[in-house]
């Protein structure tokens, strides 16, 4: 059983879309996936639900988790193990350092998603540290970049978030991601042949291969140095 958190302090950097996305990835891929919304405004849930009425080819159980249940969080992921899901992610509310904190805990990888702006990138590095000095493991993702290539505030993002960690692959900012959640399915269903598809399967890719070294150990180390933003 492994965990996957994203988490970011910034509202509007996709987290719900690509929370969804890469559950459907992990589910094509054969993973039990379960998703857990720990959001008030609930958008994962109701991806969830108009998910029901769709011919989906793959299965993701949706579960809302509600401030009054996240101090149960570890029994909750033992009990899920123990109905045979493979992987959990939990998706998590905007500015909610109490619930990020809590979730990080838990979560064997914690993702967050930043823009290509400079205040997402201030903003994504200070919980970057918090969780760097719990010595939790993370790394940055940079979304809804720019869909032309080598653009150079996207390439200047990336730079100051690599000096400061590991970065996730990136991803561009097409309208398939909306169109996907607004019809309760991920980007690799909505688009299996599109650029956004093979950008989520390569994420997919790359955090299924971290959860797997060291035996679900993942991310930053405790040895890594910790850098200032740029």
């Amino acid at each position: 059983m492994r965990t996957v958190a994203f988490i970011t302090q910034k509202g509007g950097a996709g987290k719900t879309t690509l929370a969804a996305s890469v559950a459907v990835a992990a589910a094509d891929a054969g993973e039990r996936v379960i998703a857990f919304d720990l959001d008030l405004q609930a958008s994962l849930l109701r991806w969830g639900e108009r998910r029901k009425d769709t011919r989906a080819r793959s299965k993701v159980m949706v579960e809302p988790l509600e401030a009054e249940r996240l101090p149960l969080i570890g029994a909750i992921v033992e009990g899920i193990a123990d109905a045979g899901f493979t992987l959990a992610i939990f998706d998590t509310a905007g500015n909610d350092q109490h619930t990020a904190a809590l979730v990080s805990e838990t979560a064997d990888l914690s993702l967050l998603p930043a823009r290509p702006t400079s205040l997402d990138v201030e903003v994504t590095a200070a919980t970057f540290r918090s969780l760097f000095l719990a010595k939790r493991s993370a790394a940055f993702v940079l979304n809804q970049c720019p869909a032309t290539p080598r653009h150079a505030r996207a390439d200047q993002a990336a730079s100051g978030l690599e000096r400061l960690g590991i970065l996730a692959p990136t991803l561009a900012s097409r309208l398939d991601f909306q169109d996907a959640m607004a019809a309760g399915l991920g980007v690799t269903e909505y688009a299996c042949d599109g650029k956004s598809a093979q950008e989520v399967e390569a994420l997919w890719a790359w955090i299924r291969d971290r959860l797997a070294q060291s035996g679900g150990e993942t991310g930053v180390s405790a040895e890594q140095t910790l850098t200032e933003p740029v």
